[in-house]
C-alpha cells in the first residue's frame, strides 16, 4: 500500500529515504540518511536540501573537520523515519534531498567563501531551505552571506565559544573563531535578536564576549543554563529573536565532550545530547530559514560516537525545519 507522504510527488522520483527493510543499511551509497542525491541544478521540487561543507582552512588548532560532511553522511545511514519523541516524520513532511558537497579551495581561505557563498546562493535562489554539515564553524559566514543578502536574520547558536573575536594571528580576520563578528559587522545578523548557549571553558581576554554584549546578544553560560533548565532558556531565547527569520547554528563542541569527542576545541562540563535534543525541539514554531552542524573532526574520535551523535542532533534540526516548511507550505 503507498505510503501517504503529504506532499505531492514527483512522476519519476521519491524523496523517502532508502529503507533498511530494503537494503541493508551497511549498503548503498551512503547520501544522508539514505536520501536521494539531486545536483542542485535538477532539484526543482527540493523543500530542504542537505549540504556538505568540507572545509577546516579556519582551523587554528586541531583540524579535521573537512572529513566531517563524509563521515556525516556514512553515520546517517542509520536514521529512520520517525522522531518517536515528538511524532514528526520530516521526510513525509518536506522534500528532502542530499544535494551534495560545496566546492571549496583547501589552498585559500578567501576564494573558499566565495565558492562556499556561490553554492548555497544557487540552493536558497531555488527555495531551498538549507541544512548545512561543516566543517569548521567559519562556515557559517558564507551561508549567512547568502541566507541574509536582503534582511539580516535572527539566530540561536548552541557553542561552547562565541566566535565573535575579532582577529588571530595579528590581524587575520577570518577563522572558525570569528564568522560571527564578521557577519554582525557585514549586516547579515539583527544582533538584537542572536542568543547564544553553552558558552564555557578558558578565554583569551573576554573582548569577545563583550563585544557581543554591546551589540546586544544575549549570551548563556553553560552554567546559567544548568541552573535555569533548558525549558527557560529555550522560552526566552524564542521571545528574543520572535517572529522573524532565525537561523540555527550547532557547534558540535556545545556538547560534553563525554558525548562528543571528535571536535577541535572541546570544553569539559557541557552540554549532554538530552539536553541539546530538547533545546533543538524547542524551536519548531520559529521561522527557521536554515540550520548548520559544524566542527565535527573524525580524526579525532576512531569511535565515530561523535558523528553518530551529530546526525541524530542533525535529525531533530531536520524534524523543526520540515514542519516550518510544512506550516509555510499550508
Amino acid at each position: 500500500m503507498p505510503v501517504d507522504v503529504g506532499f505531492p510527488m514527483s512522476s519519476n522520483r521519491s524523496f523517502l529515504p532508502v529503507s533498511g527493510m530494503e537494503l541493508p543499511r551497511f549498503a548503498g551509497i551512503p547520501t544522508f540518511a539514505r536520501l536521494p542525491w539531486i545536483p542542485v541544478e535538477e532539484a526543482r521540487e527540493v523543500q530542504i536540501g542537505i549540504l556538505g561543507i568540507p572545509m577546516d582552512a579556519g582551523t587554528t588548532n586541531r583540524p579535521g573537520a573537512r572529513h566531517g560532511p563524509r563521515q556525516l553522511r556514512d553515520a546517517s545511514t542509520q536514521i529512520r523515519l520517525i522522531n518517536q519523541a515528538t511524532g514528526v516524520r520530516p521526510f513525509h513532511l518536506a522534500r528532502c534531498a542530499d544535494l551534495g558537497d560545496s566546492p571549496v579551495n583547501p589552498a585559500d581561505v578567501r576564494d573558499s567563501l566565495e565558492r562556499i557563498e556561490g553554492f548555497v546562493r544557487r540552493v536558497v535562489e531555488r527555495g531551498i531551505v538549507p541544512m548545512s554539515l561543516g566543517g569548521d564553524h567559519l562556515v557559517s559566514l558564507p551561508i549567512l552571506r547568502a541566507l541574509a543578502r536582503e534582511r539580516p536574520v535572527g539566530m540561536i547558536h548552541f557553542d561552547a565559544h562565541t566566535d565573535f573575536y575579532d582577529s588571530y594571528f595579528g590581524g587575520f580576520r577570518f577563522t572558525h573563531g570569528t564568522p560571527f563578528r564578521r557577519a554582525a559587522e557585514e549586516g547579515l545578523l539583527d544582533t538584537r535578536r542572536v542568543v547564544q548557549i553553552g558558552i564555557r571553558g578558558t578565554a583569551y581576554d573576554g573582548e569577545d564576549v563583550a563585544w557581543a554584549r554591546a551589540q546586544g546578544v544575549r549570551i548563556v553560560s553553560i552554567e546559567e543554563l544548568a541552573d535555569r533548565g533548558p525549558e527557560a532558556v529555550m522560552a526566552e531565547a524564542r521571545a528574543i529573536v520572535g517572529d522573524g527569520p532565525v537561523y540555527v547554528s550547532f557547534d558540535i563542541d556545545a556538547l560534553d565532550p563525554a558525548f562528543a569527542p571528535g571536535t577541535g576545541t572541546p570544553e569539559i562540563g557541557g552540554i549532554t545530547t538530552r539536553e541539546a535534543q530538547r533545546m533543538i525541539r524547542a524551536l519548531d514554531g520559529l521561522d527557521l530559514v536554515g540550520a548548520d552542524l559544524v566542527e565535527v573532526s573524525p580524526p579525532f574520535d576512531p569511535s565515530g560516537l561523535t558523528a553518530w551523535t551529530a546526525v541524530n542532533l542533525i535529525f531533530e534540526l531536520l524534524c523543526v525545519l520540515a514542519t516550518t516548511v510544512a506550516r509555510r507550505a499550508g
